[in-house]
């Protein structure tokens, strides 16, 4: 109820025809979730809700075109910490942790997979992006034991407040705000804010408030 009430809410206030169509769509999602919201809680209490988490993310992810993002924003409302009432989660895109954050005008692209990971406002997601949680998620150590038995590490991952990560990146450490990405990195060590990083590990090129070189180029 929390979650209609606040889309209630976005109706009153809008501004516009086009802001009082979306905040009407938006309603109708979250009523239309709310079936599914009760299933998800009612397995949540037969099985671990890491399970019935990653499923669910698995169900919804498949619902296409506008519809489909109307659906799975409504739906993530319900279920996660924090999700922006205006942001865009594409087809395709599967969560594995219910502890994820989705800030405000978020944009998360086609086919993205997310781990334990804070979006922060204004973030921009290409198609096929994975973020996960560290690149120690599975022990190596012993050769006695397998490798998936033996116990990994798991620390969250934060994409700061107006960053892009380009198509197909793979991020696996804390990116800054403000920070450009390019498509096909990964990113091993963490960015600091208003980096421009790419490649395979993900090197820092230059920064955005430098403009040095971006004089230079227009020259």
């Amino acid at each position: 109820m929390r979650v209609v009430g606040h889309l209630l809410q976005r109706v009153v206030r809008g501004t516009g025809f086009n802001d009082l169509l979306k905040s009407v769509a938006s309603l109708i999602a979250g009523i239309l979730v709310v079936p599914l919201f009760i299933g998800y809680k009612l397995a949540s209490l037969a099985l671990t809700s890491e399970r019935v988490f990653s499923g669910f993310s698995q169900l919804v992810s498949l619902w296409p075109g506008m519809t489909g993002a109307y659906l799975r924003r409504a739906f993530y409302s319900f279920v996660l910490p924090t999700c922006g009432g205006d942001c865009w989660i594409s087809f395709g895109t599967v969560f594995s942790h219910g502890s994820a954050c989705i800030g405000r005008s978020t944009y998360i692209g086609v086919g993205c997979m997310l781990g334990k990971v804070t979006l922060e406002d204004d973030v921009l997601l290409g198609s096929h992006v994975s973020i996960i949680n560290g690149n120690r998620q599975h022990g190596i150590e012993r050769l006695d034991i397998p490798i998936r038995e033996q116990p990994g590490e798991y620390p969250r991952v934060t994409i700061g407040r107006d960053t892009w990560i380009g198509d197909r990146s793979i991020v696996m450490a804390n990116v800054g705000k403000h920070c450009v990405i390019g498509a096909g990195s990964v990113v091993t060590k963490p960015i600091p804010d208003y980096a421009i990083a790419f490649g395979n590990p993900a090197r820092i090129v230059r920064f955005r408030t430098d403009t040095t070189e971006a004089t230079l180029n227009e020259q």
